[in-house]
C-alpha cells in the first residue's frame, strides 16, 4: 500500500510534517509540494498559483502509480484532496485529519466561524496569509515535544490568499471510503467544528490531540493507517 500525504495550509516541507509518522510506515510514502504555498518555485500571491495548481500537483502524483493508496489530509489538505483523489482508480481510501470535505462548488472559506482566525496574519496587498509565528505553538502544537515546536516555524510559508475562496470541482468523499479522525484537543480548528465536517465521512474516530497528531502522537496514526 502507498500512502500520499497531503499536507494543509501556510506550510512547506510537507514530508518534515509527516516524517515521524513516515518513518514508522513500511509502506512507501510520498508528499506532494503545494504551488499555492510556493512549493513550485513561484511565490504565492496575487496572480499566483491557487487551488487549481495544488489539485493539479497532488492529482499527478497520484495518477505517477497503479499501486494501491491511501491519502492522509491535513486540514487545507481535505480541500484538495476532494478533487485530487476524484476518479483516480489507485485510491482506495481517504484519511481526513482535523480536515474538510467540501461538496462539489464549496471553498475553504465556507468553513469554520466566518472571518479571519486570530492565529492568521492576512496580507491584503501581497494576496497572502499565514500563521503568525508567535501564535504556532499555542494555537497548533501545544502538545508537542519541544523539538518539534523550535522547528515548526522554520517550515511555514505564505500561501495564496485566493485559494480560501476558489470552489473544488469534485467530491472524492462521496465514491471513495472515508475515515475522518478528530483531533479533540486542537485549538486551531476547534473538535466541535471538526465532528460537524466529519459527518460526511464514512467513518469518524477521535483522538486526545492538538492540530498535528502526526507530530505528537506519530503512533497512533500510523495504528490508524494500519487499521484501513
Amino acid at each position: 500500500m502507498r500512502v500520499v500525504f497531503v499536507h494543509g495550509a501556510c506550510v512547506r516541507d510537507g514530508a518534515w510534517w509527516w516524517h515521524r509518522v513516515a518513518g514508522l510506515l513500511r509502506d512507501e510514502s510520498v508528499t506532494p509540494g503545494l504551488p499555492s504555498c510556493g512549493e513550485a518555485g513561484v511565490p504565492g500571491g496575487a496572480g499566483g498559483p491557487g487551488l487549481a495548481e495544488d489539485v493539479a500537483a497532488v492529482r499527478q502524483v497520484l495518477a505517477d502509480s497503479d499501486e494501491p493508496t491511501i491519502v492522509v489530509a491535513h486540514s487545507y489538505g481535505g480541500i484538495v484532496t476532494a478533487a485530487a483523489a476524484s476518479g483516480v482508480p489507485s485510491v482506495r481510501h481517504l484519511l481526513l485529519i482535523s480536515s474538510y470535505l467540501p461538496e462539489v462548488g464549496q471553498s475553504l472559506s465556507d468553513f469554520g466561524d466566518g472571518g479571519p482566525a486570530p492565529f492568521l496574519d492576512v496580507d491584503s496587498a501581497a494576496g497572502t496569509f499565514g500563521v503568525r509565528p508567535e501564535l504556532l505553538v499555542d494555537s497548533f502544537l501545544q502538545d508537542c515535544d519541544t523539538d518539534v515546536q523550535s522547528q515548526a516555524a522554520d517550515h511555514l510559508a505564505r500561501q495564496s490568499v485566493q485559494v480560501t475562496g476558489q470552489p473544488v470541482g469534485a467530491a472524492a468523499w462521496h465514491d471513495i471510503p472515508s475515515t475522518y479522525l478528530v483531533c479533540a484537543q486542537d485549538l486551531g480548528t476547534p473538535a466541535r467544528l471538526q465532528r460537524e465536517y466529519a459527518q460526511r465521512a464514512g467513518r469518524v474516530l477521535e483522538l486526545d490531540a492538538g492540530h498535528h497528531p502526526f507530530l505528537s502522537q506519530p503512533a497512533a496514526v500510523r495504528d490508524l493507517l494500519l487499521s484501513l
